[in-house]
């Protein structure tokens, strides 16, 4: 019997959300113009900067190392993040297995004017939708909790309600999944979702099977200029970084280091 893994669980929880979830999509979408403002391009936003971009991430906990920031104010490390330069934020949403909330996500975005991602298991439309409600700008798509037809789906209702998507690959199997699917902007993820190990050369090895004119971001396991250098000399746009800086004890420092190479 094959044992379950981190991603199994965490996807099997979101799915048995998602089937109890009674709003008709439909009826959704026809409230929407009422409901929402226009949102910032995280795409545009990370191509127009000059050097590195720096996604960084409000996470208070993760399924492997459990607690990493009890006292977390998603509200003031967001101004901390932006007033140190970063492009985008990412905040988990996720409250079951990250300790995040959709609350953090409209606070956040009530507070800085930098683009959002809505960081979560994405495995419904309706999670698009809510992400749009929220002030999000872009939504995380990862390949390996969905089928091939199900991201090109996804990709497309992004596009409809004006959001960027994120595809998270981990392999190049995974970057030809995404780039098939019409992904623009694609995620290498350093950590095994299914083992939760991280692996720093992942993306060295990955970056070279994702196209010039795709925006190429590195996730995990980037916590100092030494981790980032390399990233960015193989023509990474940008470095999502989420456990160095919720513990760093000058995230804000961290993040103009690391704008600066």
């Amino acid at each position: 019997m094959t044992k379950e893994t981190y991603l199994d669980s965490i996807l099997a929880y979101h799915r048995e959300r998602a089937k109890k979830d009674s709003r008709s999509l439909t009826k959704l979408l026809n409230e929407l113009p009422k409901r929402t403002d226009n949102v910032i391009s995280f795409k545009d936003q990370i191509r127009k900067q000059n050097g590195l971009s720096i996604i960084a991430e409000i996470k208070r906990k993760s399924p492997s190392k459990g607690l990493l920031k009890g006292d977390l104010d998603a509200v003031e490390l967001a101004q901390i993040y932006a007033s140190g330069g970063a492009a985008c934020i990412s905040v988990l949403t996720d409250s079951e297995h990250f300790g995040g909330s959709q609350q953090d996500l409209i606070d956040v975005r009530r507070t800085v004017k930098i683009p959002i991602l809505r960081k979560d298991f994405t495995v419904d439309l309706r999670d698009i939708f809510d992400a749009k409600i929220m002030g999000a700008s872009c939504v995380l798509l990862i390949v390996a909790a969905l089928g091939r037809e199900q991201l090109a789906e996804y990709i497309e209702f992004c596009g409809h309600l004006g959001l960027d998507s994120l595809v998270e690959a981990h392999d190049e199997a995974e970057v030809e999944m995404a780039l098939q699917a019409g992904a623009k902007m694609i995620g290498v993820n350093q950590r095994d979702l299914r083992s939760f190990d991280v692996d720093q050369t992942r993306a060295l090895r990955v970056v070279a099977e994702i196209p010039d004119e795709i925006v190429k971001i590195a996730e995990s396991g980037i916590k100092a200029l030494s981790d980032a250098t390399p990233l960015k000399s193989a023509g990474f746009d940008a470095v999502l970084i989420g456990e160095a800086l919720v513990k760093s004890e000058n995230p804000k420092n961290l993040i103009t280091e690391l704008r600066n190479l």
